[in-house]
């Protein structure tokens, strides 16, 4: 008798630790960690088609649209169809969710329920390798050398949108776009 694919997806908001959790629990458990920010990453480098619109989108400050990042997932998850899996940063809105659900039936959701002013000061204090989208946290996680990527030397830098005047409204956006997509897990 075959064994049952392991389906699961870990929700949160941004600097809620989603990339933390799901790298611990796919190296306890054998999954396959899928982050939605490395396949965009990965494609915006090999400049694919939906690469070139992700980037043109990020450059600007903007969100992928949900038509581009579900369609860079549905690709990755098709080659993944024999593995156990577990989804960081994906789904993020209910036609996310509901295109995925269309896919595969999903075995577990875990959402990351962390207060607003320690999402606040995580955002404020994280800094990153955009080449790898290696997150470092001045406070708690901080690079060897300040300002500088600890494995290739490169700088670091600070997102706009984890800046702190724009982290608030970037959380109440996700709070607004992630709720249905909690009732609908749950």
């Amino acid at each position: 008798m075959a064994s049952k694919l392991l389906r699961a997806v870990v929700l949160g908001p941004p600097g809620s630790g989603k990339g933390t959790v799901c790298q611990r629990i796919a190296e306890s458990f054998g999954l396959q960690h899928l982050s939605s920010g490395h396949f965009l990453r990965e494609n915006i480098r090999a400049k694919s088609e939906v690469g070139v619109l992700a980037k043109q989108y990020l450059e600007r400050g903007l969100l992928v649209p949900d038509h581009v990042i579900t369609s860079v997932m549905m690709m990755e998850l098709e080659k993944k169809q024999s593995q156990h899996w577990l989804l960081d940063g994906f789904p993020r809105t209910l036609v996310q969710a509901e295109a995925l659900d269309r896919l595969c039936e999903l075995d577990l959701v875990i959402n990351l329920n962390i207060p607003f002013e320690t999402l606040k000061d995580r955002l404020s204090a994280r800094w990153i390798h955009p080449a790898s989208g290696r997150v470092y946290n001045m406070e708690f996680n901080p690079p060897h050398v300040h300002g500088i990527d600890d494995i290739t030397g490169e700088p670091l830098i600070q997102r706009e949108d984890d800046k702190p005047d724009a982290v608030a409204a970037r959380l109440r956006k996700y709070k607004d776009a992630a709720k249905p997509v909690i009732e609908l897990y749950k």
